[in-house]
């Protein structure tokens, strides 16, 4: 298996652009749909905007392994973080308006340096990995139309 992987998957999502978005820009939603053994923590004060930094730590007891980002890449309807760490790469977020809502694509795309933690993952991680983003997708919907729902009610 290569060093550099990419994962890309989309879900429809039955919520405005702006409200997908939001789920994906306030840490507060964020860390509704985020996969409960990650956690995201600001360097310095919360933001999405352009150069501002985070730390995603996976919870595994006693090692706690983080990557650091930074946000490389913003625009309305669309968010690139690109990690260092254990591995490096970029993960992308982008809500695209549909007739029906919104189109939600997220593509991570990574290398991992180290052969040994490479192989570890692709032994290991990559199949449960890709399977989770998915989950996170799903849970990313619900949210999204959750909060939508909330916005369109009077």
């Amino acid at each position: 298996m290569s060093s550099h992987q990419v994962f890309e998957q989309s879900i429809q999502v039955n919520a405005s652009a702006t409200a997908v978005e939001k789920c994906i820009t306030d840490s507060v939603l964020m860390h509704r749909w985020l996969n409960p053994a990650l956690r995201c923590e600001p360097i310095g004060e919360w933001s999405t905007e352009l150069g501002a930094k985070s730390r995603f730590i996976i919870q595994i007891p006693l090692l706690q392994p983080s990557l650091q980002s930074v946000v490389v890449e913003r625009k309305p309807g669309l968010i690139v973080w690109e990690f260092s760490g254990f591995f490096r790469g970029r993960d992308r977020w982008e809500c695209l308006p549909t007739e029906k809502g919104t189109s939600l694509v997220n593509r991570f795309e990574f290398q991992i340096p180290n052969p040994i933690v490479r192989y570890g993952f692709n032994t290991f991680a990559f199949n449960w990995t890709k399977q989770d983003m998915q989950a996170q997708l799903r849970r990313l919907k619900r949210v999204a139309e959750q909060e939508y729902l909330k916005t369109a009610m009077p």
